[in-house]
């Protein structure tokens, strides 16, 4: 029989167990001295796998990436000092989106704590506000323990990363390691998932006697897991009522049925900001009233009983006061609501709905996404269209880097599953797609992944393309090439006057030779009549690629509701701009 001190095993060891019983496959890192002994431990395996990003927020981005495409909690590794702070845009991107991560970082040795040693941060208090949790473990004996909490907390209630801070001395101390007999929980998080039977039965009325409804749902859906959006699906196909996803819940509802009306927003379709703007019962189902979809608060749907399923208590009557708050899982949420309806079978007012629908077609005969392709210069909207034909039937994973190709991304590709689209919403992180789309690929390797980029942004952390030719990641990037930060021109075009400051990009690569020198295959395409064949070699090339799709500079992305303004308030077009004036703050004024 082993002596206790024999059978003991390092804290870098310990953490390797844990995250072996946590069912974790894949961990995105990046070395350096604090977190050595984890690499140590990590080398003396073969059940994790690690990938070795360039830039550590680029792991926490591909670790995004990763745990969006498969609903698993994303890890992500990184040393003390700045291998933490450089995470820390990732872990706001994270939070802001309610991605569930674990990020282990590096530390110094306990007793070096607070001397300002080499590569020394407060990561714990750096990442607090930024992190829906963190630790900093002292204590080699309830390391395991620590990791298990912290995969509870990442992946329970309203999803969020999770730093856990870990000292060298820590990593180095020896302690025996014991399974979990059961899931471990935090001692004092309990997020309630079941929803209070009156309230989903008081929705249920409200919901049955609308004249002018509207559906409203965001991320929490997907968050809940693929049988929330099926059962979203199905209570939107018995109610025969209109449904709009925020830029989060994009895929939660499939974009080509009938009852779709499109995206809601700042740069969502005429149909679905009118019908929220007119509507008289909102049923807003895991989605936060973000302020890029209600635009001026004092005009948002003022007609309407608003209803508020959200898992996160917080979020209820935080930006919108609502009639009915609701504190619950989307998809328990949805499988009562679906009992309730099955078992009353209400009688609708077919009329009052037949008429409601009559109004939206009105809108929809607006045509709000309509722009008009010319034989010389590709639009934007047209490249979007294209790669959709040729993509549509593969089975594709999309990320996008932020600014007007992600609003245009949005607009043209259509989601029919949950768990295909990501993309930076909260936080708008540039740089988020390239790392993101390489995450989607490690948890998807024959799937077609496609980062739908601007030039501006792809440039942000370009240097993952390294990692992509590492692990022979066959990711494909889509550039729409403006030459411009085309989001920051088209407001400083709308809002300030045509003031280009310093956002045309003068000094750009020629991506076609910068994807050679990375080992990618590189392609550009300027001309409208070419762009298919373009598209469809991309598709053909195994290895990673890159599409310089040289667009209309030119080119606003319409739709727009101007910053603090109503849904009804919304800009088609340059035309319909010309006959409204609009303050520097975006404020339509006639």
């Amino acid at each position: 029989m082993k002596k206790p001190e024999e059978s003991a095993t390092t804290g870098a060891d310990l953490l390797v167990k844990a995250l072996i019983d946590e069912d974790v496959e894949v961990v995105f890192g990046y070395p350096g001295g604090a977190v050595l002994p984890i690499y140590d431990s990590l080398f003396k395996q073969n059940k994790l796998r690690h990938i070795l990003v360039r830039h550590e927020q680029a792991a926490v981005h591909a670790a995004e990436g990763y745990a969006r495409s498969t609903g698993k909690v994303g890890v992500v590794l990184v040393t003390s000092g700045p291998g933490a702070t450089n995470a820390v845009t990732g872990l706001t991107d994270a939070l802001m989106d309610s991605i569930p991560l674990v990020c282990l970082t590096g530390q110094v040795p306990t007793h070096m704590i607070g001397n300002d040693a080499f590569q020394e941060a407060d990561t714990t208090g750096i990442t607090r506000p930024c992190t829906k949790h963190n630790y900093l473990v002292k204590d080699v004996a309830v390391l395991p323990r620590t990791v298990h909490e912290a995969f509870y907390v990442a992946r329970s209630g309203r999803p969020g990363p999770v730093v856990i801070d870990l000292p060298k001395d820590v990593l180095m101390n020896k302690h025996e390691y014991a399974a979990p007999k059961m899931p471990v929980q935090h001692k004092s998080y309990r997020p309630q998932t079941k929803p209070d039977q009156a309230k989903i039965e008081q929705a249920f009325e409200l919901i049955a006697k609308a004249k002018k409804p509207v559906f409203y749902t965001g991320g929490g859906v997907i968050n809940s897991g693929p049988k929330a959006s099926k059962l979203l699906t199905q209570l939107v196909h018995l109610t025969g009522y209109p449904i709009t996803n925020t830029l989060m819940g994009l895929g939660s509802f499939p974009a080509s049925d009938k009852q779709f009306l499109g995206m809601l927003g700042m740069h969502g379709t005429y149909e679905a900001n009118l019908a929220m703007y007119h509507c008289d019962v909102m049923i807003n189902i895991g989605a936060r009233f973000d302020d890029r979809i209600t635009g001026k608060i004092a005009e948002f749907s003022p007609h309407s009983k608003k209803i508020h399923i959200d898992i996160d208590n917080s979020s209820l009557n935080k930006s919108v006061r609502v009639d009915l708050p609701i504190v619950g899982d989307a998809g328990m949420a949805l499988e009562e609501l679906i009992k309730l309806w099955k078992a009353k079978q209400p009688k609708v007012d077919q009329k009052a709905l037949k008429a409601w629908w009559a109004e939206i077609e009105t809108w929809r005969g607006r045509d709000c996404l309509a722009y008009t392709q010319g034989k010389e210069i590709i639009k934007p909207q047209y490249a979007l269209e294209r790669l959709y034909h040729h993509i549509k039937n593969k089975d594709h994973y999309i990320t996008t880097e932020v600014g007007q190709h992600q609003m245009w991304a949005a607009q043209f590709l259509k989601f029919e599953q949950p768990n295909r689209w990501m993309t930076s919403g909260g936080l708008g992180t540039m740089g988020y797609g390239l790392p993101a789309a390489l995450g989607v690929q490690i948890a998807h390797p024959e799937a077609l992944v496609i980062d739908v980029a601007g030039e501006a942004s792809i440039m942000m952390n370009i240097q993952e393309l390294s990692t992509a030719a590492q692990y022979r990641l066959p990711v494909k990037i889509f550039i729409l090439n403006n030459q411009y930060m085309g989001m920051v021109r088209q407001w400083q075009e709308l809002l300030h006057g045509g003031r280009y400051s310093e956002s045309y990009s003068e000094a750009l690569p020629d991506f076609v030779k910068l994807a050679d020198a990375f080992g990618a295959t590189g392609l550009r395409c300027h001309e409208p009549d070419k762009l298919d064949d373009v598209i469809k070699e991309m598709i053909a090339i195994k290895g990673p690629v890159i599409v310089d799709v040289a667009v209309d500079k030119a080119e606003n992305c319409f739709p727009m509701i101007p910053s603090g303004a109503a849904h009804n308030d919304m800009l088609l077009g340059p035309e319909d701009r010309a006959t409204r004036q609009v303050s520097e703050e975006g404020m339509v004024l006639v």
